[in-house]
């Protein structure tokens, strides 16, 4: 008779894959509930697999993470982002650097490499047993993406602010390498990252363009050169000239939030408890720090209290949940700022921008932050 699992997590996506990893690594055994590496969507034996064209944007904590777990994917599926650039939709202009000291603003990884690795890490895991459906443990926790059927079996409501808008990524290819610039645009309500791929020297970039819910209609219609087109027009030359090298997704962009993350015996973590606008690339980062602090509350755990006590539990909620909040409350501002059309607030963020780029201290701190250095 095998051992009874001591945690259950719904979910083998990045979030739920490093929570497995990391309390396997505390010896405790783990049911991970994820659909098998070889499954796919049942779409017919004719049709072709679905290119992943996502990008995450990782910090420094993220990476050292993820790198203590053997599961960091090697280069090129990992760039780092050496400098940034932001424009304004009225001439205002920023610009980050990481300097000369080695480090990175923030690295782009590839979704399927991150995944696979992970994947890896999990099947050489003794502790972790991956399984079709949930199992009887002393603890469940829920990381099953925004879009997830537990909350409710638990009783956590979802509040949500949808945005009037769409997300949409894609791959393209520039006749320059990028050199490990990243590179944003806000204009009338949009938002347009090209973010670095396949390497310092590479000329691959993850596109993510957070547009209208109509536009997005428009843009998904269009052909590769009259997208690629599109984009060229959105960001000018700074970037060189650009082409289409893949498929288009697309996702509703929302601000949302459980009430709840914890319970007697069960806990929320990653988008299943929040997401955040990506305008400021960091619903990965909160996520992974979600799993850091969980399996940080669980390791330092008194001796007599069991893994699903709600009161240990409630540690974990109350460390990160003001961060996601705050969070929230800087990409949503941000995106209600950037929306305004009138020529009296773009005038208004143009000189905000100016004024932060020459803030000094300000501007440090901003870096550091994002860098995950705070």
């Amino acid at each position: 008779m095998s051992k009874p699992f001591d945690v259950c997590i719904r979910g083998g996506g990045v979030v739920g894959r490093t929570l497995a990893l990391l309390l396997a690594r505390e010896r405790l055994r783990v049911a991970l509930v994820a659909r098998p590496a070889s499954a796919a969507p049942d779409s017919g034996p004719a049709a072709p697999p679905l290119q992943d064209v996502r990008a995450y944007a990782l910090n420094s904590a993220s990476r050292q993470l993820l790198e203590s777990l053997r599961a960091w994917p090697a280069a090129p599926a990992a760039t780092a982002v050496k400098d940034m650039q932001v424009w304004g939709d009225d001439g205002g202009r920023l610009e980050f650097s990481a300097g000369s000291s080695g480090a990175a603003l923030a690295w782009i990884v590839d979704v399927p490499a991150l995944e696979q690795q992970l994947a890896e890490a999990v099947r050489y895991q003794p502790q972790i047993e991956t399984v079709p459906a949930p199992v009887p443990a002393a603890l469940s926790v829920v990381c099953e993406g925004k879009a997830s059927s537990s909350r409710n079996e638990f009783g956590a409501a979802w509040t949500v602010k949808p945005y009037p808008q769409k997300a949409i990524a894609a791959r393209l290819q520039s006749d320059q390498p990028h050199q490990g610039m990243a590179r944003q645009w806000f204009s009338q309500g949009e938002v347009l990252a090209l973010l670095p791929m396949e390497g310092d020297q590479g000329n691959s970039l993850a596109l993510v363009w957070s547009v209208s819910v109509e536009r997005a209609a428009s843009l998904e219609k269009l052909s590769p050169d009259e997208f690629s087109a599109a984009v060229q027009l959105a960001c000018g030359a700074e970037a060189g000239r650009l082409h289409l090298t893949s498929g288009r997704s697309s996702w509703p962009l929302a601000l949302a939030t459980a009430d709840r993350w914890v319970g007697p015996g069960w806990a929320l973590a990653g988008d299943a408890a929040h997401t955040v606008h990506p305008l400021a690339g960091q619903g990965l980062n909160l996520g992974l720090a979600d799993a850091a602090a969980l399996a940080a509350v669980l390791h330092a755990r008194e001796y007599w209290r069991g893994l699903g006590d709600e009161k240990l539990l409630r540690r974990y909620e109350r460390a990160r949940k003001a961060d996601v909040a705050a969070m929230g409350a800087v990409t949503d501002g941000l995106h209600s700022l950037f929306a305004q059309t009138d020529v009296r607030w773009q005038a208004l963020r143009n000189w905000g921008m100016t004024g932060f780029a020459k803030s000094g201290p300000l501007k440090q701190w901003v870096t550091r932050q994002a860098m995950g250095q705070g």
